[in-house]
């Protein structure tokens, strides 16, 4: 027998309901549906979203609710909102973790984060267990449950410890994913390896796993967004283009050490210095290397603009704003919307999302979505081809901008080259595609009674 579901708009997929059909398909054939829990300490509150765990996370819930599987995501959220909060018709469910502690620590996820840590460690097992696996398992239902980062590393362990002494080890597969290698020193390796499958987001990250952890973990790539391949308006670019004036690059990151902050500014000033003069737009995350960051601004004698516009502000707002300042640097000071913030990748010279260390380069594909031109370094970005998809900076040498600058100034079909085959590199990391990768390694960790 068989019955049919809704998913992405104008799609739908078969699904087999016979118990010995352990596969179904797409216009034929796709995986059953099943539990998907997403265990991570960032998610889609504005009190929850700090950097690129967030964005892998929601998109993440919302591909798996897309693609027919009941997809639940558990953060540590914001104290005001509810516990428990349905989307996409009660097919995506977000349960808000450690909101107690959370009420007393206002700034975001992070802050109060070991607190956060130990009440996740102590009362998110009993409730997987309990409240989610014992009752799927009831009806008969796998659970595939994903813990990412080192804050969750201690909750997956204990998950097992209790689904084995229930006698449910068998009803729920174990993931646990790593985006960096913070806090490796607080993971118990070998324990963590007994209890889960352990996964990372590229080659660079399977090394250094290994070489730090001794673990060799199984590679599942990021992936983006439909949303981030649709067309944008030309309008949109024109307008910032004009608003420009002159050579202009984005900086959209954490304030880090990592993130060549430091490489970025020491560029401006080579171009400036060499009689190019360039803009930078950046914008950063609320941390003390900041100052770090500011204090290179003043000691090249860089000029800066701050821009403080409504979280909502329309994209011509945003271009007028640029379109009045002057500045070397403009700090774009405000949360900007995704709309904006697409239009600007594409419209930029070039997204300087280059760092020192990338576990993946998330950044780098999104920018390659929108048409842009993604500046990404040398660690983890596994989708980068050097003046294929993208410009690999090679060097940390601040003029080596000013080369790529002129080269693709100086020839407008590689620069038109690279956009376009950007876009084609990013259409193949979409969730879409990339779930048929996870989905395997799902099976894979059911078959070894993981």
């Amino acid at each position: 027998m068989t019955f049919e579901i809704p998913a992405a708009p104008s799609v739908v997929y078969r699904i087999c309901t016979d118990p010995k059909d352990r596969r179904a398909v797409r216009f034929g054939v796709m995986p059953r549906p099943r539990d998907v829990i997403l265990v991570a300490f960032e998610g889609p509150d504005r009190y929850s979203f700090v950097g690129g765990l967030a964005t892998r996370m929601n998109d993440l819930a919302q591909a798996l609710a897309a693609r027919g599987h009941r997809a639940r995501h558990i953060f540590v959220g914001d104290p005001h909102l509810p516990p428990t909060e349905a989307r996409l018709d009660g097919r995506l469910v977000l349960e808000r973790w450690c909101q107690w502690i959370s009420a007393y620590h206002p700034k975001d996820v992070y802050d109060g984060e070991e607190g956060k840590r130990s009440d996740l460690t102590r009362s998110l097992p009993p409730h997987l267990v309990e409240d989610i696996v014992a009752p799927a398992a009831a009806e008969g239902r796998l659970v595939t449950i994903l813990f990412e980062d080192w804050q969750t590393a201690a909750a997956a362990v204990e998950t097992h410890l209790l689904l084995a002494t229930r006698g449910l080890r068998g009803a729920a597969s174990l993931l646990w994913n790593s985006n960096n290698t913070y806090g490796y020193d607080e993971i118990d390796f070998p324990a963590l390896g007994r209890a889960a499958v352990v996964t990372t987001v590229s080659r660079f990250m399977r090394a250094e796993t290994m070489r730090l952890a001794g673990v060799d973990p199984q590679i599942l790539p990021n992936g983006i967004a439909e949303r981030y391949l649709a067309p944008l308006p030309a309008e949109g670019r024109i307008l910032l283009r004009a608003a420009f004036g002159r050579p202009t690059f984005v900086k959209v990151a954490r304030f880090d050490p990592d993130k060549s902050w430091l490489w970025a500014i020491d560029a401006i000033a080579a171009l400036r210095d060499e009689g190019q003069p360039a803009r930078l737009l950046m914008r950063g995350s609320r941390s003390d290397y900041a100052d770090a960051v500011l204090g290179r601004i003043a000691r090249n004698a860089l000029s800066i603009d701050r821009i403080s516009l409504p979280a909502d502000a329309p994209l011509r707002d945003v271009a007028t704003a640029i379109h009045g300042s002057e500045a070397d640097i403009t700090f774009l000071d405000f949360f900007i919307d995704e709309t904006v913030l697409r239009a600007l990748y594409a419209a930029a010279d070039g997204v300087l999302a280059n760092s020192e260390r990338e576990p993946f380069g998330l950044v780098g594909l999104e920018v390659m979505a929108c048409g842009g031109v993604a500046f990404v370094g040398r660690t983890g970005e596994d989708y980068a081809v050097p003046y294929g998809n993208s410009v690999v900076v090679q060097t940390n040498d601040p003029r080596e901008l000013g080369a790529h600058l002129a080269n693709l100034r100086g020839d407008r079909r590689l620069s038109e080259r690279i956009r376009a085959e950007g876009r084609e590199t990013a259409k193949r990391f979409s969730w879409t595609s990339v779930l048929d990768g996870y989905e395997a390694a799902w099976d894979a960790a059911a078959r070894m009674g993981r």
